[in-house]
């Protein structure tokens, strides 16, 4: 070779490195991790004790962990939705579902993987759905539609709704697991049908005691909501079905490591029934809660071990977070311990999963994609409503004007370039709470408790009257200061008013 060709050929070769990296960079493959139920206060780098969660503080201490990021509603369905298609749930008056209930999101909606697919993505979910399937009146003994793929989704394996409801089965691709046609299934959330046995009939059948709500069919020795017949070679064991999700998630990471690829990896831990694999039994001092949160945080770093394994690692843009904060008293008798020693699932924060306080919405969040986003610890005040818009700046893709009445833009701060969040944030609740930098307001709203939420610990933050507080200097929500700051409630309550009346 001619020694003057040299430099011409390095050049080349440098630029082309450079166009591939530039490129990568550009649209990185996308991975959310989901938990469910998983308070501000689980992890070890917010405080966790009676448990270790090692793989989540690795990817929080070299990626930005938020200390004010929310979750948009202060349960799960909800907060799915919004994620998803990047508006509040209020909109589409999205509630909690049955197992049965039909899809929610309207299949000619832009959404988040459909907008990540047209872009050339290669889409999954894998894990917990809980946006109802189907349009109603839903024959699960053959293709269940419309599902993930009408609203984006390349592949899925699903949790149709959440593991303490029927069908306790599987669907991947919209068709259930390992069904036997000999032996269809029924499901019902209304009429009594001669199914498998009821915990309310049956307790001596039981591995764990429940409430009134959760006495429905019993299965793998656990009572469920609803009730359910047929399908028995196609039933789930909840002990394995942590493995049996990253199996699918890790597989689908494998098939498309030389493509761009979007995985929703959404984990049914750390929801109820909490059923840790015996790989874990008496991983923490809780007991079951903190025993599958150590199943959790191991299932996440199984997920980057299988990065690294693929070398992509460095190309692929890690969320991981929560969709509401946590269950203290969750309807099974499991003898977990909540709140053991100085423990504090929500943090300092009062509330938890449904309450419209804090602990209801902020969530443990960390951002991580190494030798781009820098390692911080970041009080920006955000929202996961906002995830859609920011990653369609991160790849340049023209999101439609109808498509997102909510979410915006604020790509530089969750890679850590901006310390700027929103100016005001939506936490929804059984009422509404607004966020205006360390002022919150909640709205008053004259509403019965309803009976499944009488428990112990679970305080929704129904009033009569305007609540308002200073979370700087009142982080419990403990001094109601609306009568001290009549102009902050004015202007709070109008830009509410002015939220739910989409006139922002």
């Amino acid at each position: 070779m001619k020694l003057y060709l040299l430099p011409i050929i390095f050049l080349t070769v440098f630029l082309g490195s450079y166009q591939i990296g530039n490129t990568q960079n550009e649209h990185p493959n996308i991975i959310i991790i989901y938990v469910d139920d998983l308070g501000y206060g689980d992890i070890g780098v917010n405080g966790a004790k009676g448990v270790e969660t090692p793989n989540i503080d690795r990817l929080a201490q070299q990626g930005i962990n938020f200390t004010d990021a929310h979750c948009s509603s202060a349960t799960c369905t909800p907060s799915r939705y919004s994620l998803l298609t990047g508006n509040y749930a209020f909109r589409n008056n999205a509630a909690v579902l049955d197992g049965d209930a039909p899809l929610i999101i309207d299949e000619t909606m832009e959404t988040l993987p459909a907008m990540l697919q047209k872009s050339g993505y290669k889409t999954a979910v894998v894990g917990k759905w809980h946006l109802g399937l189907g349009q109603g009146e839903i024959d699960w003994n053959k293709h269940v539609a419309p599902g993930p793929k009408e609203v984006g989704f390349d592949y899925s394996f699903l949790v149709p709704a959440t593991n303490d409801r029927v069908p306790c089965v599987f669907l991947e691709n919209q068709e259930v697991v390992g069904l036997d046609l000999s032996d269809p299934i029924t499901v019902s959330y209304g009429a009594k049908i001669d199914g498998y046995p009821l915990g309310s009939e049956h307790p001596e059948l039981l591995k764990m005691h429940a409430d009134k709500q959760h006495q429905g069919a019993v299965i793998n020795g656990i009572s469920r909501i609803g009730a359910m017949k047929g399908g028995k070679d196609a039933l789930w064991v909840d002990e394995d079905i942590p493995f049996v999700l990253l199996d699918k998630a890790t597989a689908f990471i494998d098939e498309n490591r030389s493509n761009k690829f979007f995985l929703y990896f959404s984990l049914i831990d750390i929801h109820e029934p909490r059923v840790a694999n015996i790989k874990f039994v008496e991983s923490s001092s809780m007991g079951p809660r903190g025993d599958v949160i150590a199943q959790m945080d191991w299932c996440v770093g199984q997920i980057t071990e299988k990065l690294k394994e693929a070398n992509i690692l460095e190309n692929t843009l890690i969320i991981f977070s929560s969709d509401n904060g946590p269950v203290l008293d969750d309807g099974y008798l499991d003898y977990a311990k909540e709140l053991v020693g100085d423990h504090k699932p929500g943090g300092s924060f009062r509330g938890s999963k449904y309450s419209v306080f804090e602990a209801g919405t902020r969530v443990p969040t960390v951002v991580f994609w190494p030798g781009t986003v820098k390692p911080a610890i970041s009080n920006a005040l955000v929202s996961q409503v906002d995830l859609y818009a920011s990653i369609a700046h991160l790849i340049k893709s023209d999101i439609p004007i109808s498509a997102s009445i909510d979410s915006r833009n604020y790509l530089d701060t969750w890679l850590g370039k901006s310390t700027k969040g929103r100016e005001f944030l939506l936490e929804e609740g059984y009422t509404y709470g607004l966020r205006m930098g360390n002022w919150k307001y909640i709205a008053p709203k004259d509403k019965p408790t309803p009976n499944w939420m009488e428990r112990k610990f679970v305080d929704p933050g129904f009033r009569k009257e305007v609540q308002l507080y200073n979370l700087k200097e009142d982080p419990t929500e403990s001094e109601n200061v609306c009568n001290k700051h009549p102009e902050i409630v004015r202007l709070m309550s109008k830009k509410l008013l002015e939220i739910l009346e989409n006139k922002i």
